[in-house]
């Protein structure tokens, strides 16, 4: 497939994009910076402008494209990854209008101009526990697409708001518009890093769910997404199946989640960040796990 990847020199992007490069699509990455990877074409677009955003998805990926004389190919699919990633790197309401507006711009474009799959950037934190001001807790476990979305911080809500644009586009177009809730994001190096500590202190992995989705499994996402068709407007939980911590279920629902439902019997490293809908419906199969690369304490 011809895709247009926005924000794939971010921290997701620079293992998803490759990825995808490797299941043999066409990937331009649009964002303000290129990424160093062979086989990717770079274009740098500020997607907040419509102008530019329209001008991109009209352009030649690559000198190559020339060749034929048979004008502009147009895009298969859209991923939209880019966006300003957490708060606190910008003011709320710059971090808002940037990720609002990127994401109106580049789904409006698509509606207008026929590019009939769009998979864009959710997150965790439209649950409104990650970011919240104080301990908020969920209604239920484990978490499923069906929990409610009612965030108190710019950057949640802002993915909201995104939300809401993919369904409202789809309800125009009847074209495939996927939001993936993606959990905290893992590169391969950060288990040896960052994993340790997760390991011995569970509270630190409160805020995203005690869970956390390999980069690697994210491009595997992606990719069910691009080859799953007709689905209509849909979101997705996105983590890997077991825990970010050694504690086991129980001893996390016994510390943290007392007085909240537990909606079903759950394995003893199960995540709380239910990716059941996803292996259901677009054949998500994550294969990555921190047990990769680090012994578990807990046997």
């Amino acid at each position: 497939m011809r895709i247009f990847f926005t924000g794939g020199s971010g921290k997701a992007g620079r293992h998803v994009v490759p990825y995808l490069l490797e299941q043999g699509h066409r990937v331009t990455n649009a964002d303000w910076v290129p990424l160093d990877h062979s086989g990717v074409n770079n274009l740098r677009v500020e997607l907040t402008d419509a102008g530019q955003v329209y001008s991109a998805l009209h352009a030649w990926a690559g000198f190559d494209e020339l060749d034929p004389g048979t004008g502009i190919p147009s895009y298969d699919a859209i991923v939209h990854f880019a966006a300003i990633p957490a708060i606190l790197h910008r003011p709320d309401q710059e971090t808002f209008r940037i990720n609002a507006l990127s994401t109106y711009n580049v789904m409006e474009a698509a509606a207008k101009m026929g590019v009939k799959k769009v998979i864009f950037a959710s997150s965790e934190t439209t649950y409104g526990i990650c970011f919240a001001d104080g301990e908020v807790k969920p209604d239920y476990v484990p978490i499923d697409e069906a929990h409610p979305t009612i965030p108190q911080d710019s950057y949640a809500m802002s993915k909201v708001a995104n939300e809401v644009c993919g369904r409202s586009f789809h309800a125009r177009t009847g074209y495939d518009y996927y939001g993936l809730r993606i959990n905290n994001v893992i590169e391969p190096h950060e288990y040896e890093e960052m994993f340790p500590d997760f390991l011995e202190a569970p509270e630190k992995r409160r805020r995203n769910i005690f869970a956390y989705i390999d980069a690697r499994d994210l491009g595997h996402m992606v990719d069910c997404c691009l080859k799953t068709d007709g689905l209509g407007y849909e979101v997705f939980n996105v983590a890997n199946p077991d825990m970010s911590v050694a504690a086991k279920t129980d001893e996390i629902i016994d510390r943290f989640y007392q007085g909240v439902e537990v909606r079903k019997d759950m394995g003893p490293d199960e995540t709380f960040y239910s990716i059941e809908k996803a292996q259901r419906m677009v054949g998500y199969s994550p294969k990555h796990s921190w047990r990769d690369v680090l012994d578990d304490p807990r046997g």
